[in-house]
């Protein structure tokens, strides 16, 4: 027998911000705005069944804003297609747990914020 557990979904006050923000856009008819709205919202969806289905970000990565404003002990990133990317942490104990959206990027300002180098 298998257990079917559910995750809190909760957005940081930032994330919440932006997401009401491209709900406004979508809602005035914007196709772009539309399609990303889609896309979070499929991944909050997912992440509510399951906590790992993004990949978890080596510490060294981290941004120090991060760090600071959120106090994580582990960071997630969750691809929402080939160029948007929805960043989480986890929280919580053994009986419950949080996913936490932190933050959703671009390809680009993703790569910049993470340190990647672009070629």
């Amino acid at each position: 027998m298998s257990v079917f557990a559910l995750h809190e979904i909760k957005l940081s006050q930032e994330f919440n911000k932006e997401y009401v923000k491209i709900q406004e856009y979508a809602e005035k008819g914007r196709t772009e705005e539309k399609y990303l709205l889609e896309l979070i919202n499929k991944a909050i969806s997912v992440l509510s069944q399951d906590k790992e289905s993004g990949v978890k970000i080596p510490r060294k990565l981290w941004p120090e804003e991060y760090i600071k404003k959120y106090d994580i002990s582990n960071l997630w990133k969750y691809n929402l297609d080939s160029y948007w990317r929805l960043i989480y942490t986890i929280s919580g104990n053994e009986i419950q747990f949080f996913v936490v959206c932190i933050d959703f990027m671009d390809h680009k300002v993703y790569n910049k914020k993470f340190g990647y180098k672009s070629k």
